[in-house]
């Protein structure tokens, strides 16, 4: 799709200038990884993953303003499509088959609206940054949601039925992975509490949310299940009940010497990564930053007794331990996730909004408190929004279909600048009216941010260079 030229002369925001070049070298970072698949020895372990090191080949980066302030990165994933309309971009003088029977309300900031229904929310637009013109042309859940997580369209475009596969682009957090690493034991990349799928789809699982090209020792590790249950423990990081410490350590001799007869049938590092995953199984600090027993009730309830809201606040202990980057889908709630092409008002009053505003706002508050929110970039954001007409009227079970025309999403921390709106809908949110954004621009200045430069390229499995985002960062964001 051809973006239209980036407008100027919006009067919250002006474009910076970009200077000082510099070259942004290629440096080696210590491998993290997860042992699996031992359950013959006597204890249970998910398969193997590993993000190692050395980082291809880059290429210079103009250093422009907000540019690698951010450490860490949570990613916010509403898998299935909030409705721009009911959400941040109301539109109360749209005809009643479009605006629907949400109201919206004013917030800290003058002149910003939300949703009646983002309370919270509501009192902290001042810290968050609103884009109201993100738009693709991809109404397709598997292909968009490839183009959210990676700033590159999928493979298969247009697509429900094109599965995960090698040829994908790496999710941000695999090339973030790739690029930096991470200290200590703990992984680089972090997915909760599932990888999205959608049962109405072909293809199932969403493609672009592992290492894709990159290769599996660079996929996340998948903590699931629901982090409110009491009985809840992360498995990779479990052993069966009756083996301690002691004994993974004999287990670990075994399991090299098996290892040395079949060592011709593995990988050349394969051993080396298991030798690794004992580390992690072992590690304090990673048992200690899953470990949500030792958040005060107190904030357990302020970040909400749900399965979202304790996902949330796991991935902001995550990031305190140092993981750069954090993934939080949606999860599956049975019921279409944010997909609501029925009973759209009545999910998204009962069911939807509540724990996403809940959990949002406790983490802008508690981030800031912490002193973190300025290290931390925050990105919430579905992979399209809903068609602006409703389909059966504004009756309980009318809904919205899918929309990728134009649609809304927020990023905040990480030197984004609060309190602003950044692009402009039409009078029924059905298209961009001004400073379009794209998919892989919102990538772009997630990675900004981060200290990733757009033209950054980093080799494949085959030795070919590939850009890690055809996006530009919205540099007007920072400030």
């Amino acid at each position: 799709m051809t973006k239209p030229p980036r407008q100027s002369g919006s009067r919250d925001f002006t474009e910076r200038g970009c200077a000082d070049l510099r070259r942004v070298q290629a440096i080696s970072r210590r491998r993290v990884l997860q042992a699996g698949g031992l359950g013959a020895l006597g204890f249970s372990l998910p398969e193997l993953w590993a993000a190692q090191a050395s980082a291809g080949p880059v290429s210079s980066t103009m250093k422009s303003a907000g540019f690698g302030r951010a450490k860490s990165c949570i990613f916010l994933f509403m898998w299935g499509g909030p409705s721009q309309l009911d959400t941040f971009d109301p539109k109360p003088d749209a005809p009643s088959e479009v605006r629907g029977p949400f109201q919206p309300i004013s917030t800290r900031v003058p002149g910003i609206q939300l949703s009646e229904h983002f309370r919270s929310l509501a009192n902290l637009t001042d810290k968050v940054a609103i884009l109201r013109s993100l738009n693709h042309d991809d109404p397709a859940h598997l292909s968009s949601g490839h183009l959210t997580l990676t700033g590159h369209l999928a493979p298969t475009i247009k697509s429900d039925a094109a599965p995960p596969s090698d040829r994908d682009t790496p999710h941000l957090g695999s090339m973030l992975a790739r690029l930096r690493g991470s200290s200590g034991t703990l992984p680089p990349f972090v997915t909760l509490p599932w990888q999205a799928l959608h049962p109405a789809a072909p293809g199932g699982r969403a493609p672009g949310q592992n290492a894709g090209w990159l290769g599996r020792k660079f996929d996340p590790l998948v903590a699931t299940g629901d982090p409110n249950a009491p009985d809840w423990k992360v498995q990779e990081l479990s052993l069966l009940d009756g083996v301690g410490f002691d004994r993974v350590n004999s287990r670990r001799e075994l399991l090299h010497a098996i290892d040395q007869q079949r060592a011709e049938l593995e990988a050349a590092d394969l051993t080396g990564l298991k030798q690794k995953a004992f580390g992690l199984l072992a590690s304090e600090n990673a048992r200690k930053a899953f470990d949500l027993s030792q958040e005060p009730d107190s904030v357990r309830q302020r970040y909400g007794r749900n399965i979202h809201g304790q996902c949330v606040l796991l991935a902001r202990r995550l990031v305190e331990h140092g993981v750069p980057l954090v993934s939080v889908n949606w999860h599956n709630d049975g019921r279409n996730f944010w997909d609501t092409h029925g009973n759209n008002f009545t999910r998204l009053k009962n069911d939807l909004i509540p724990p996403a505003d809940r959990a949002l706002s406790a983490l802008l508050e508690d981030l800031d408190q912490r002193g973190l929110l300025d290290e931390t970039i925050i990105a919430w954001v579905g992979e399209f929004g809903r068609r602006p007409q409703i389909d059966g009227g504004n009756a309980a079970h009318a809904g919205r279909a899918h929309w990728p025309f134009c649609y809304s999403g927020l990023l905040a921390g990480g030197g984004i600048r609060g309190g602003t709106v950044y692009g402009k809908s039409d009078k029924l949110a059905a298209h961009p009216a001004e400073l379009p954004v794209s998919p892989q621009d919102y990538a772009a200045t997630l990675l900004h941010a981060l200290g990733v430069a757009p033209q950054t390229t980093v080799e494949d499995r085959f030795g070919r260079p590939i850009r890690v985002c055809e996006g530009t960062p919205i540099t007007a964001l920072f400030g």
